[in-house]
């Protein structure tokens, strides 16, 4: 395979000359996006609203300037995010919505419409095929991301707990997945309902076609029977109490794969661009309710049609920066004793591991980890 190009810019501007919206809009120009056939189609620009007390995620400004270009190019954009599995201010779309507008996000302020891309309890999802998937055979995508004609995805590249870092793989194939596709990729158990939380209203009931709920009429309390249950997560999204849960159990290794292939659904058989920018690079995910100091210096924006390429570009480019003094990484470089994994994702958080997830996804076909950076000035 070919290398991939991937289209680079810094954040350095002029006194008194154009800002960095501007200058996202010129390098994603640069990398081709007009390439894309848009007139009159619909684009979903994939990116993460940032739960409530989280500061570090996209400021709504980089997400009206690729709105902005893909309104130019006669395209129907709209910024879409899938609920969470968590209970947390974005696992409805009515409290996800919310979330979004609080942290700055309308169509007022993006310059297109916002949807939630699986629905208002997270259940409207559609079954999509992984061509050469090991793990997944068919992923739960949210409707919406599905529907539209063009995807682009808009990341917050930044560190993560679990899987390293979270780029364009995670984003996509994390964030795409309904409630139900998101316990797939995380979750190696079957549901369990908490007695205290249950109201015994019987709605999750009718979701499960597995007879794996059982009523107790006396206690008027759903339970699971685990023996039928098959962790598909459909009656996730039914329960308005947050009742329902499943594990964080799945291995590093199998929950990096499932993302990949996760990834792989959503893409295949349509036009697909991808943005990424290394800025703010917290140590956990955009999904914390708070967000500390940054790990690495601001380093860039970065854009390709290549979305694995466009991870190991945004990755090379941290794993050559100097950690910023004072941050979680810096801590613990400084312990006495610490073992020098030599890998900033994985000496900030070392349970975490990143690298089988770009290997799997270059066995799957979904792009090539080798890449050309062209620099747009």
């Amino acid at each position: 395979m070919e290398k991939a190009k991937v289209f680079f810019t810094d954040f350095r501007t002029k006194a008194f000359g154009d800002g960095l919206p501007s200058k996202l809009k010129k390098m994603i120009k640069k990398a081709g996006i007009g390439e894309i056939e848009l007139d009159g189609r619909f684009a979903a620009i994939k990116l993460h609203f940032g739960e409530l007390g989280n500061i570090s995620y996209l400021r709504p400004n980089y997400a009206k300037a690729v709105a902005d270009v893909v309104k130019e190019l006669g395209g129907k954009p709209f910024l879409t995010d899938c609920n969470t599995l968590y209970p947390g201010k974005r696992k409805n779309a009515l409290e996800h919505l919310e979330c979004a507008w609080e942290n700055g996000f309308t169509p007022l302020t993006v310059g297109c419409p916002i949807l939630i891309g699986d629905g208002l309890k997270g259940t409207d999802d559609v079954l999509v095929p992984v061509q050469g998937g090991e793990y997944v055979k068919e992923a739960k995508i949210g409707r919406a991301v599905m529907d539209a004609d063009v995807f682009i995805s808009l990341t917050h590249f930044k560190g993560h707990e679990i899987t390293g870092f979270g780029g364009t793989i995670k984003n996509i194939g994390m964030g795409c997945g309904s409630r139900a596709g998101k316990a797939e990729q995380h979750s190696d158990s079957k549901a369990t309902i908490d007695p205290e939380l249950c109201k015994g209203c019987r709605t999750c009931y009718k979701e499960c076609a597995n007879n794996a709920l059982e009523f107790d009429e006396e206690a008027k309390k759903m339970s699971v029977n685990q023996d039928n249950c098959v962790g598909c997560g459909r009656c996730l999204g039914s329960c308005n109490f947050d009742a329902i849960s499943f594990g964080f159990d799945a291995a590093v290794k199998a929950l990096n794969c499932r993302m990949a292939e996760y990834t792989k659904a959503v893409l295949d058989g349509r036009p697909n661009f991808h943005i990424s920018l290394v800025v703010d690079v917290s140590p956990n995910c955009d999904c914390h309710g708070e967000n500390d100091v940054p790990i690495l210096p601001n380093l860039g924006m970065f854009a390709s049609f290549d979305p694995l390429a466009l991870d190991q570009a945004c990755a090379d480019a941290c794993l050559a920066a100097k950690p910023l003094p004072g941050s979680q990484l810096a801590d613990n470089l400084a312990q006495p004793g610490f073992r020098d994994l030599n890998d900033h994702f994985c000496n900030s958080t070392p349970e975490s591991e990143w690298k089988t997830c770009l290997e799997h996804a270059e066995r799957i076909g979904l792009g090539t980890r080798e890449y050309e950076l062209v620099v747009v000035k």
